[in-house]
């Protein structure tokens, strides 16, 4: 069935159209929610609820731009849901004390396990500003409106996700090179 039949008769509330759309794109959605809850089955919980809206709002896709797209900010807009409320008090830190911290990661001492790992070990308000900036290309006034944060705030939650995860992986590395001696 092509994808524009499928839209219509899941606008129809078609049980079986539904059923196929979800099959088609619950395991990348499944991805994205992942990256943006606390754990799996949080996770789980935030795809549901992401194709309960999807369901409920397919009518309102109006076929400019691209659908997966479209699935996919609803799935963000699901899961940053949770949090929109906790992430606006914490303090702002002055932009121009931001250190802009990078590491160098070379594919084959690390790995993308260990990579996810690290990232969802991170505190809500730091994984949720690090995934949006890096990982979606979401800017910091984009962020600072789906988060309700300032962008001041922003910055300063990736400059800290950052360092964390620069921590994290020199410690990695020097565990592993103390471990080979």
């Amino acid at each position: 069935m092509s994808l524009d039949r499928l839209i219509k008769n899941c606008i129809k509330q078609d049980a079986e159209a539904q059923s196929q759309l979800y099959k088609q794109y619950a395991s990348k959605l499944f991805s994205l929610c992942l990256k943006y809850s606390r754990n799996y089955a949080e996770a789980e919980d935030n795809l549901h609820d992401a194709f309960i809206t999807i369901f409920s709002k397919i009518n309102q896709y109006n076929s400019k731009g691209s659908f997966e797209g479209w699935l996919k900010r609803i799935a963000i807009n699901t899961s940053l849901q949770r949090y929109r409320e906790d992430v606006g008090v914490y303090d702002i830190v002055n932009e121009e004390n931001i250190e802009d911290v990078s590491v160098n990661i070379n594919d084959k001492d690390i790995s993308i396990d260990f990579l996810l790992k690290i990232v969802q070990e991170l505190p809500d308000r730091y994984r949720l500003v690090f995934n949006l900036y890096v990982l979606d290309g979401y800017s910091h006034v984009e962020i600072s409106e789906l988060i309700n944060v300032s962008t001041g705030t922003s910055k300063s939650n990736l400059a800290r996700a950052r360092l964390i995860l620069k921590d994290k992986i020199e410690d990695y590395r020097a565990n592993k090179n103390s471990r080979s001696l």
